[in-house]
């Protein structure tokens, strides 16, 4: 395959280039609407019993999914009769709308302040609108209600909106204009090092051809999809930033091989072909390796972590094609503004000839210097706590946010946040009093303000006024609500959960729990639960890869032991910092907790990059093993010379990816300052420590058992792997 590639673009590469410029152009008209296609939510488990009960809550109960908080600050009481004209004109226009399932006010409770619908102050009140549908038709439905009903209702009574309903439509807007400020900043920076990199302006202008090919390419990929299925709108942000950190990855593994090939003394087809048949070869496993271990995203139920599934496979898939066909083509047009050599000498001249050397006198002080250290730094992350994104992963200055902010300061809970406990039916079920008295009892628990039952609303177990519409029963259900002052996302969230958990439903029913704070142990478990499954396709999918490339049994082995040990301390330092909120969380806000799905998400990223890395080095110390006499010496020096082979591009690489993940942390969205911090920490630490240090001196600690494999699974390599090219030592830096 490589071959035919080879001979496509030494016969047109003029015309590979101008066919790869009409389908950037055409992948970039198909992509245009991509922005209203996408979405914040998917952060549950379709399956999960929260949304069970939220389906029944939809379907049987017209309850609605996703909610707004309207929130109406006034310089006078809200219990004034112009200010309370206002909150009752503002209801009846919210229950005339279309999209709104049910509006709940402070008129429909006797205690509205303990309710959580009037501030304590008694200066401003809150209205509840409901959405028709699920989570995604309500939060598609919420900007336009924002936009209708917020601003200044009359002199003196401003409406702002906050709840999830809010809150996802903002981060949507927001998530949009981050990633076009992490391109200002990320593209000239990168741009300009890429010229230091590839040495001139031409060679720097490939990897942005290439990233261009595979980031529009992927977004239209995830166009297509959000027709058929929900995607999220952060898989936009991971796309444009792996597409770019594998274009230049990939581009400039092929550059450096073509000059290192031209200054060996090869004519410059005959170094195009055999720089395709060399690193073109590293790109296919690079590519695999990393789709593979990103594709794995896809065992979890919830769609955004599907969605980056979607959108990493599509880009890495892309990047590798796009790198594979333009940049070989751009070297043939090009030429010698390419394909100069330079005059860096011979590889075992090299400083990291030198360095590896050095590395490999003293291996087990090198282990013990990068591995202790890393062990320590990623110690915090066994205090863990995995929680739900609110508004707080918006910036301050947004009204959703500020909302948010005024009802956890002002309201004594937040009523659109409570507890909503399902009771299915079994067949037979005659309500004779039971579900209120199961009322009665949930309202006993510590920190329940009420619990409103089918026939009354009780506090502390007596009944002190109507259920209203926070109850009803129908013939195959019922649904209770319970108030609380705890926050959702919190320990006593989880403790107030487990406690009403414990109290046993009327005999003849099932209950199903709803409310942020079961969706989010609904979340976290899910995650837990199917861990195990992920863990293990990434290892099996590794271990078979790098099994593939280099032979050995002990390669694979060695390559996810020092990719966990570099995550763990990844990790620990995004615990200690953004959980912790050591160094002022970096600009963010702590909530004592770590998104669930970020950890996930993370893992599996960062880990195909550090495969990125290892493919490289060891596709190159494997050439120079086969050249060798196999001894142990000529073990240690196969090390050497890979290294000094490869280790300029991955750390040349490893910068330039982590400056285009570091350009997230520019987000004012939360989460994604998280995942360019963590993702930019990561791949340092992995081409600077890992792969400088670790690497080199854990092979010479193995020596010849690096190459170890049983017999059967060596015939078996031999039988399904073309046998790769032995290099020549004196190849030029």
């Amino acid at each position: 395959m490589l071959d035919l590639i080879t001979r496509a673009v030494v016969a047109a590469p003029k015309r590979i280039l101008l066919a790869a410029l009409l389908l950037v152009a055409v992948c970039g008209l198909l992509a245009a609407p991509v922005n209203s296609m996408l979405s914040a939510g998917g952060f549950t488990d379709p399956d999960a019993q929260s949304n069970q009960a939220n389906r029944v809550l939809v379907e049987e109960f017209d309850r609605g999914f996703v909610n707004v908080n309207l929130l109406i600050e006034s310089s006078e009481p809200v219990s004034s009769p112009p200010v309370r004209r206002a909150i009752d004109e503002l209801v009846a226009d919210l229950r005339g709308a279309e999209h709104v399932a049910r509006v709940l006010s402070p008129a429909d409770t006797s205690d509205p302040v303990t309710a959580g619908l009037e501030s304590k102050d008694g200066r401003s009140a809150l209205v509840i609108a409901y959405l028709e549908g699920d989570e995604s038709a309500g939060i598609a439905n919420s900007a336009s209600l924002v936009d209708r009903f917020t601003g200044e209702r009359q002199p003196g009574i401003v409406v702002s909106a906050g709840g999830p309903g809010a809150v996802y439509a903002q981060v949507n807007e927001q998530s949009q204009r981050d990633l076009t400020v992490s391109e200002a900043i990320v593209l000239p920076i990168t741009f300009l090092v890429l010229v230091w990199v590839f040495g001139g302006v031409v060679a720097a202008l490939i990897p942005l051809a290439v990233g261009a090919f595979a980031i529009s390419g992927s977004i239209a990929i995830l166009r297509v999809i959000a027709e058929f299925a929900e995607v999220s709108v952060f898989a936009l942000n991971l796309a444009v930033a792996l597409g770019l950190a594998l274009a230049i990855d990939y581009s400039l593994l092929l550059v450096s091989r073509y000059r290192e090939e031209v200054g060996d003394g090869s004519d410059p087809d005959g170094a195009l072909r055999r720089t395709m048949r060399t690193a073109g070869r590293t790109v296919v496993f690079s590519a695999a390796t990393v789709a593979l271990c990103l594709a794995t995203m896809a065992v979890f139920p919830m769609y955004f972590l599907r969605s980056f599934a979607y959108g990493a496979v599509s880009v890495v898939a892309l990047a590798a094609l796009a790198a594979l066909v333009i940049t070989p083509a751009a070297i043939r047009i090009a030429g010698s503004r390419i394909g100069r050599p330079g005059a860096r000498g011979p590889l075992a001249s090299s400083r990291w000839y030198g360095w590896a050397h050095a590395v490999m006198r003293r291996p087990i002080i090198a282990t013990a210097v990068t591995v202790v250290p890393l062990v320590v730094v990623g110690l915090p992350f066994l205090d863990v706590r995995f929680g739900f994104p609110d508004d707080r992963i918006l910036p301050t200055s947004s009204p959703a946010r500020q909302v948010g902010d005024q009802i956890r300061s002002d309201f004594t809970q937040d009523a659109g946040l409570p507890v909503h406990i399902v009771l299915r039916h079994d067949d037979g079920f005659q309500d004779d009093g039971r579900i209120d008295g199961y009322a009665a009892e949930l309202s006993r628990v510590p920190s329940v303000v009420a619990a409103a039952g089918p026939g009354a609303t009780f506090a502390e177990g007596r009944p002190v006024a109507p259920p209203g519409t926070e109850s009803a029963s129908a013939a195959d259900s019922s649904f209770l609500t319970v108030s609380t002052t705890t926050e959702p996302f919190g320990a006593a969230s989880d403790e107030l959960l487990d406690r009403l958990h414990a109290i046993p439903p009327p005999e003849g029913t099932t209950a199903l729990f709803t409310g942020a704070a079961q969706s989010n142990r609904d979340g976290v478990e899910s995650i837990s639960t199917r861990l195990p499954a992920l863990l293990g396709l990434i290892a099996v999918v590794m271990f078979a890869l790098l099994f593939l490339l280099s032979g050995s049994v002990v390669i694979p082995l060695k390559a996810l032991a020092m990719n966990a040990l570099s995550l763990t301390a990844t990790f620990g330092a995004m615990v200690w910092i953004f959980q912790e909120g050591h160094l002022g969380g970096l600009g963010t806000t702590v909530v004592g907790t770590l998104v669930s799905t970020m950890p996930v998400l993370m893992f599996c990223v960062a880990f195909g990059l550090s495969m990125d890395y290892e493919v490289f080095i060891i596709a190159r110390v494997r050439e120079f093993w086969l050249a060798s006499d196999r001894s142990a010496a000529a073990s240690r020096d196969a090390v050497a010379l890979g290294l000094a082979g490869t280790g300029r591009i991955v750390t040349a690489a490893a910068l330039v990816m982590a400056i285009t993940f570091a350009g997230l942390i520019a987000s004012q969205v939360s989460m994604l300052r998280i995942f360019g911090f963590g993702l930019a920490v990561a791949i340092l630490v992995d081409a600077v420590v890992i792969r400088s240090i670790l690497l080199p001196a854990v092979m010479v600690l193995l020596g010849r058992w690096n190459w170890w494999s049983p017999r059967w699974l060596a015939r078996l390599h031999g039988r399904l792997v073309v046998p790769q090219t032995a290099t020549r030592a004196t190849t030029s830096v």
